[in-house]
């Protein structure tokens, strides 16, 4: 493989800024769901719902990241062998 892509990384104000994000939304729910003016049970039902939507998040991100890592390591085993395949042509060889 003459060319290796270079792996991108994420740089730390990138990084700060997502679980900035992540914690002031989180923050912002559950502060939400403590004043609502309801019963314990209904606010623990929805304190509940949010985890279980934010472990949905993060499984489905990482499921859509690896099924990414996959396609690519695919692909680079592909471009390897078609590299070999024409390092080894020779086009003046007799038939």
């Amino acid at each position: 493989m003459s060319d290796t892509p270079v792996k991108q990384q994420s740089t730390a104000a990138f990084y700060g800024q997502a679980v900035a994000s992540f914690a002031v939304a989180m923050a912002a729910t559950a502060i939400g769901i403590l004043r609502l003016d309801a019963d314990a049970w209904v606010r623990g039902f929805l304190g509940i719902a949010v985890l279980y939507l934010v472990t949905s998040a993060f499984t489905l991100a990482k499921v859509i990241r690896d099924r990414q890592e996959a396609g690519q390591i695919v692909s680079r085993v592909d471009q390897a062998r078609l590299e070999k395949l024409l390092a080894e042509h020779d086009p003046f060889e007799k038939l």
